[in-house]
Formats: C-alpha cells, sequence, structure tokens
C-alpha cells in the first residue's frame, strides 16, 4: 500500500530515446483476454526525470500512441515501482487506446529522488507533475487520474487542490484514509498490513526482490504475529527496519498527531472532477471507496460506481475485462466527450448467490429496512422473533495463546474472498446461530451489521462477527463480516453496534442465514491481550470469557423476498 523510506540520491538521467515499451509489458499485455482491440500501436520514453517543487527528480515513463494528433493525457502516480503488472496494465493497454500516459514512481521509489515519507508528498509532487507537464509539446491541456490502492490515494491527494487540467478521476480499490486502514474496528490489521508493507517496500526493487520478500514474509509471518510485544516483531518478516511503518502501527488513535494531514476525505466533500469509483465485495478498500462514493454524490460530483466479486488483488485479474472496460469508457466520455460507452445507472454491482450483474441508480438502491435477526436462548438457532428479555444466550472461552484463526473476508491474505467455514466453525471457540431453511429466496443489498449485548469476565475483548450462507450440503460461506473491541464491566452486559460492510447477496430458497460470532481473527487482526494493555506493546495475555445475549441481534437490509 505504501513505499519503502529510504534516500535515494540524485542521479544523472540520460537523454530518454523515444523506443517501443518493455518486452515484458508486450508479453504479459499478449496474454490478456476480453479487452477491446488496439487503435494504436504504442512507443515509450523510459526515464523522464520530471522536477518536483524541491527539485528532486520523480522518474516517469511516458507512453503514447504512435499517431498524429492530439490525445489526452493519463497520470498514473506509484510507489510499486513502473514495470510490470503496472506498466502494461496502464502504459500500454491505455497508449494503444489513445492516451499519453505517465507512470510515475513516488519520491524515495523506483530510482527517483528524495526520502519517501508516507502519505506527506503526494499532493505537493503530483501538482509539482502537472505544472510539468504543461510545459510538454505533446499536452492538450486535458488530464485524467487512474490507478489502484496507493494510486488510488495519490489521486486523491491531487484532488485536495486539483488543477484546472485534471477533467476526470478513475479511483480502483483506492483509499483515502490510511489511519482506517491500519486500525479500523479498533484492532491492529496485522496481516494486512504486514503484506501491504511488503508489496510496497520490495515491488519497487524489481522481480526477484520482490518474489523474495513475499516468500519470506510467507516463512516468518507466523512468528512476527504472535511475537510479544509485537513492536518491532516485523523487521525479521520484512526484512528491515521501516520508521512509517513503525509509526503507523504504534498509533491507534485516529486524533494522533501522527496522522494529521492523512485523510484526504474532505477533498471528496468539494470535488466537481468526475471520479469513477470501483472496488470488489472483498477487497480492503470497499468501505473507504463506498465512503467516497456517498460523499461524492452528497457533494452533486458525477460520479459512478462499479462492485465485483473481488479481492483487492483479483480485481485487475480475473476481474480485468469489466474495470477496464469501466475506467476506458469514464475516461472517453471526460476527456474525449465520446459518452457512448457510459452506462446510464449509477452503480454496477455484482449480486452473490445469483452470480450476477445488477445496474442500480444508486448504492444503496434505497434506505433499506433492517431485518432483525435474533439468537435464541438456550440454542444455537437465529429467529426473526425479538427475545422477551436479555438473559445470556450462550458463552465461549477465547485464548489469545490459541488464537481463533481468520479465514477469507477482505484481507490481503491467501485465503481472501469467500471461503468454506465449515471446520472453522466446528471450533469450541466459534458461536454459530443458523435460521430454519428459507422457503423463498432473500435479498440482501446494503450494510450489513451486528447489534450486540456481551459480557466479558476480565473487562476486555475482541468480537468478530461474520454472515455466512450455509447451502443444502452444510457449506457455509462468507459474505462479509466485521470486528470491535468492547468493554465491559463486572458481569454487566454491554452494548456495541459493529458496522460487517455492505454486499449484495441473495440466499436462494433452502440456503438458511448464518450468524458466525467469535473472539478474533488472527493474523488479519492483532489479538487483544485481555489485559486493557495495548496490542503493540502487551507481554502478557490472559484468557477472557465472552457471554452473548438475547437481546443482541444481526441487522441485514432486506429488499424482499422471491
Amino acid at each position: 500500500m505504501t513505499a519503502h523510506a529510504h534516500d535515494t540520491a540524485t542521479r544523472p538521467t540520460r537523454t530518454p530515446q523515444p523506443g517501443k515499451p518493455p518486452l515484458s509489458a508486450r508479453l504479459m499485455r499478449a496474454t490478456w483476454r476480453g479487452l477491446p482491440a488496439a487503435r494504436h500501436d504504442v512507443g515509450c520514453e523510459p526515464g523522464l526525470p520530471v522536477p518536483a517543487a524541491d527539485g528532486t527528480p520523480l522518474i516517469t515513463d511516458h507512453y503514447f500512441p504512435r499517431a498524429a494528433g492530439d490525445f489526452p493525457t493519463l497520470l498514473v502516480r506509484s510507489p510499486y515501482g513502473r514495470g510490470v503488472p503496472w506498466s502494461p496494465l496502464y502504459g500500454v493497454l491505455f497508449a494503444e487506446q489513445g492516451f499519453h500516459v505517465l507512470l510515475q514512481s513516488c519520491r524515495g521509489t523506483g530510482g527517483s529522488g528524495g526520502r519517501f515519507d508516507a502519505w506527506r508528498d503526494e499532493a505537493e509532487d503530483g501538482l509539482a507533475t502537472v505544472a510539468w507537464l504543461r510545459e510538454q509539446p505533446w499536452f492538450d491541456g486535458t488530464l485524467g487520474t487512474a490507478g489502484p490502492s496507493y494510486m488510488g490515494y495519490t489521486q486523491w491527494a491531487l484532488a485536495l487542490d486539483p488543477p484546472p487540467e485534471l477533467k476526470a478521476m478513475v479511483v480502483q480499490m483506492g483509499f483515502h484514509d490510511p489511519h482506517g486502514f491500519y486500525h479500523a474496528g479498533g484492532a491492529l490489521h496485522l496481516e494486512d498490513v504486514l503484506i501491504s508493507a511488503t508489496g510496497a517496500m520490495y515491488q519497487h526493487e524489481g522481480a526477484v526482490p520482490f518474489v523474495k520478500a513475499v516468500l519470506r514474509l510467507q516463512r516468518r509471518l507466523r512468528e512476527a504475529a504472535i511475537a510479544r510485544p509485537l513492536r518491532g516483531a516485523y523487521v525479521s518478516a520484512l526484512g528491515r527496519e521501516v520508521p512509517w511503518l513503525d509509526g503507523a502501527m504504534t498509533h491507534p488513535d485516529a486524533d494522533a498527531p501522527y496522522w494529521h494531514g492523512t485523510h484526504h476525505g474532505r477533498a471528496a466533500d468539494r470535488l466537481t472532477v468526475p471520479t469513477a469509483l470501483a472496488t470488489g465485495w472483498h477487497d480492503v478498500f470497499l468501505d473507504q471507496t463506498l465512503e467516497q462514493y456517498d460523499r461524492l454524490r452528497r457533494a452533486g460530483c458525477e460520479t459512478a460506481l462499479l462492485v465485483g466479486p473481488w479481492t483487492h488483488t483479483s480485481a485487475l485479474q480475473q476481474g480485468l475485462p469489466e474495470m477496464f472496460a469501466e475506467s476506458l469508457a469514464w475516461l472517453r466520455a471526460h476527456l474525449c466527450g465520446d459518452r457512448s460507452g457510459l452506462r446510464p445507472t449509477g452503480a454496477r454491482v455484482h449480486v452473490g448467490g445469483e452470480n450476477a450483474w445488477r445496474d442500480l441508480d444508486d448504492w444503496p438502491p434505497r434506505p433499506p429496512d433492517a431485518a432483525p435477526w435474533f439468537p435464541s436462548p438456550g440454542g444455537r438457532a437465529l429467529t426473526g422473533l425479538a427475545p422477551t428479555d436479555s438473559a445470556p444466550v450462550v458463552s465461549f472461552r477465547y485464548d489469545p495463546a490459541a488464537p481463533t484463526p481468520s479465514l477469507g473476508g477482505r484481507s490481503l491474505g491467501r485465503t481472501a474472498g469467500p471461503r468454506d467455514n465449515s471446520k472453522l466453525e466446528a471450533r469450541e471457540d466459534v458461536l454459530t446461530f443458523t435460521g430454519p431453511p428459507l422457503t423463498a429466496p432473500v435479498e440482501i443489498l446494503g450494510p450489513v451489521s451486528a447489534r450486540l449485548r456481551v459480557s466479558t469476565d476480565t473487562g476486555h475483548a475482541d468480537v468478530f462477527t461474520r454472515l455466512c450462507d450455509v447451502d443444502p450440503g452444510g457449506r457455509s460461506v462468507n459474505i462479509c463480516d466485521g470486528l470491535a473491541q468492547v468493554r465491559t464491566s463486572g458481569d454487566e452486559p454491554s452494548g456495541v453496534t459493529m458496522p460487517m460492510g455492505s454486499t449484495a447477496h441473495r440466499f436462494p430458497a433452502g440456503h438458511r442465514i448464518r450468524w458466525q460470532i467469535s473472539g478474533g481473527a488472527h493474523p488479519r487482526y492483532a489479538r487483544n491481550p485481555g489485559t486493557g494493555e495495548a496490542r503493540i506493546d502487551a507481554v502478557d495475555h490472559v484468557p477472557v470469557r465472552i457471554t452473548v445475549h438475547a437481546d443482541s441481534a444481526l441487522l441485514l437490509p432486506e429488499t424482499g423476498t422471491g
């Protein structure tokens, strides 16, 4: 998600000579199917030194159509290097459709000068790049931006004070709030943090260092994740100390000075630049993308939303045909004046359960009714009948020394996405409440949440809650989930409302709705030590008994049956 913090000395740069795109980019492009035919041959000027405001060279590759005439420009600013997969995904694919493309390495990465300081320099460096662009003889004054993940963040940074040339943005699985990625729900998103840091630190160094780093993380992830204390334990898994990572991991409070100036959500509140958003139901940035969409709509900004059945990484793999088609149509409409490819609706979402796309005027399609489902007293059933009291229903013991493992969901891990939860649900530290077989389909479109009343014997715990679809054969597949910290006093239950993400899903007749509850999902989230001590510094861990009370409820945005 971010890049490696280090100093890169300013180096002499030869005068770039236009030529063909790198062979690796051309070979990867040739393997992709389901994409539109190329309109132009593509040329490339590699290694252009674009000066930042302080003179630091930001190394940039320029891809262009080999054809006469004016073409709009697409700016892609990345901390992940300028090679595969970014060179074919953005340089080649868009240049062959009639765009100049600038693929630029953020400062301190990919040969660019200076020191990378996570999230701090993107606004100024983006504006400096646009100032340089104005001086180029091939620039026709029309600019768009595109890219996923941190490349989405660089777009929101530029949008804080958008230059007049900026006419369109395409933010794909992008974030505007780094704190939310690290600490949403009150728990450190440990596995995602380490995976994203590995990509950011090593991908821009080339394929061999990146592959070695990924393999090292796979070997040492468990060791780093169970270390006590967690502070600094990532070094053996990542291979080096990273100052910005230390800072981000050790500041769980969103109001801490460390995070000041890094949250760019306000850019969407006043933006007039047409902005297309894309994400997946199992993308780590789903919530942030939906927040961006809501803020843009409230601001009256032209926007469109695409949500597929993807994880963060699969969106540009099996989701590439849909992602590229949407992005290309948006850029042609707002940079070239050709609106023929735009869909007429504001949102396009993939509906699970029926495995079909649906076009909607808005997301969610209407203010949904939150239909409550309750745990039945004395059992493991899920019912629509409200309880008559708040008596305890069932309790379980969570032991941080043998934490409940994470499986599937909105994660960067290898098991991300929809998974069979049957083995996980067989554990003694996982509760399940299951409804009866449905006599008619039930469809949910919108945000899912849980209203929990729990008590604990230590006063400190996490609660992880998940919605699953159970088929007639007993296979339980996760749809969405969430985690929250709870603090209780004595035997008195504490109430907490937990967002579980949004979804579009249709439970077929004969399937059952299941509510899964546990005390964590490790290593996706750092363990709650049960003592009240900060997770990053805790050495002592104590087991906790968590009791779920009858007036808890799973809240589903049901839109009807049949």
